[in-house]
This record gives structure tokens, C-alpha cells and sequence, in this order.
């Protein structure tokens, strides 16, 4: 099986496009990926982005994605910045994969994605601040609720809010509204409906007031995303 060099100053956002580009082209039945990925033994059918993230560090020599990571960032940073580094891709990554994978996903699957956003959070107390640990419970506690650990989720929402709280002066006027959606839905999903109804509507209030058009949005978007578990507004 043939193998391509990875280029000079290769970044992982570029292969991580790689992969999004691959998924979407097998998904479109395009005879040319469909080939790449039979030469590296995936299987079209419910070809995820985690197969496609496979493929292409295999393409490349390498045995998983995650040793592709490590390969492209030992070779650019080192240190606290590697920390940072490793922050913002892991959180990217776990984001790419939260709306593919459920409580009825393999459990390995399930366990991979929680275990990013840890890996994410622990990178991020390394190299960042309370509004980047505040962001990483965030995201700790909506792959929980997404496979079914909704007192896990609680925990880590109310530690994002927590965190929020706490540190004002590092937050953007964004991080209120998300806490407050996270920890709505976590309230939700354990049963606390007229508190998760209060905090969603918060959330919507707090939207309002965020001062940029694009994370306006972004809030407005997420907010309109299931799970609620049968919350209505």
C-alpha cells in the first residue's frame, strides 16, 4: 500500500479539511474516493468522518489520527504552546464528531468523543484561562448529555457556570448565554423542567444582548439544536 509524504508545514486544519472533503465526497458516491477508501479497507456505507480521519492519516503513513496529530504538532510547537495547540484541535475535533455520535452509538465511540473533551479540557488548564476552562466544561458536558450521562452533564454544566461567574472580566459576552444553554439542558434532562425552562430562557435573553452579529448567531443556531429532551419554550 502506497503512502504519501506529508508536506512541509503541514497543519492539522488542513488535514482536518482533508477529511471533512473526503467524507463529504464519499458521501456523494464519487468514484475516486470511493477507490481511496476501499484501497485502505472502509467501508463506504456509513462512512463517518472518524473513518475518513482514519483514511487520510493512513494515507499518509501513519497507524490512527491521533499519531498523525502528535506528528504534526511535535513538529510545530513545544511546550505551553504545544498545550494550546493540542486545546484547539481537540475541541474542534469533538465538536466535528458531537452531532454524529449518540447514546445509541458503539460505546467506543461514545467513549472516544468524551474522552476528547477531557483531553481538550486538561490541554486548556495547561495553557489557558478560566473563559478557556469555562468553555471546555461547556463542551464536557454536552457530549454528555449527547450519550446519555445526564448527571454528568449537569455536573459539568453548573461547573461551567460556576466558572463564568466567577471570572467576568475573562469572559466574552457570549460565555453567559452558553452556560446557561448547557446547564438547561442538563436540568432538563435529569428531570428539573421548570429550572431548565428558566435557564433556557435566560440564555435567549442573554443572546440578545451579545453585541457581535456572527456570534449572535452562532448562539441563536445552537440554541435551536436538539437535545432539549421535550423542553418547550
Amino acid at each position: 500500500m502506497s503512502t504519501t509524504p506529508l508536506p512541509a508545514k503541514a497543519s492539522l486544519s488542513q488535514l482536518r479539511a482533508q477529511a471533512k472533503d473526503l467524507r463529504k465526497a464519499v458521501v456523494k458516491g464519487r468514484p475516486d474516493a470511493i477507490e481511496r477508501i476501499r484501497e485502505q479497507h472502509r467501508d463506504p456505507e456509513n462512512f463517518t468522518l472518524r473513518d475518513a480521519q482514519l483514511t487520510i492519516a493512513r494515507e499518509y503513513g501513519l497507524a490512527s489520527w491521533g499519531e498523525l496529530m502528535e506528528k504534526v504538532a511535535t513538529e510545530l510547537v513545544e511546550g505551553r504552546e504545544l498545550h494550546r495547540y493540542f486545546g484547539v484541535e481537540l475541541n474542534n475535533e469533538t465538536w466535528d464528531l458531537l452531532e454524529q455520535i449518540d447514546e445509541t452509538s458503539p460505546l467506543l465511540d461514545q467513549e472516544r468523543v468524551l474522552y476528547g473533551a477531557y483531553a481538550a479540557c486538561l490541554h486548556w488548564l495547561e495553557a489557558g484561562n478560566e473563559a478557556n476552562h469555562a468553555r471546555a466544561e461547556h463542551l464536557i458536558a454536552r457530549v454528555a448529555l449527547r450519550i446519555g450521562r445526564a448527571e454528568l452533564g449537569l455536573q459539568h454544566a453548573k461547573r461551567c457556570l460556576q466558572l463564568v461567574q466567577d471570572h467576568p472580566d475573562q469572559m466574552a459576552d457570549w460565555d453567559e448565554p452558553f452556560a446557561r444553554e448547557a446547564l438547561g439542558r442538563a436540568l432538563a434532562a435529569t428531570g428539573s423542567r421548570d429550572q431548565a425552562l428558566a435557564e433556557r430562557h435566560r440564555a435567549e435573553e442573554l443572546t440578545q444582548q451579545v453585541a457581535g452579529d456572527g456570534d449572535r448567531e452562532v448562539l441563536l443556531t445552537e440554541l435551536a439544536k436538539e437535545p432539549w429532551f421535550g423542553l418547550t419554550s
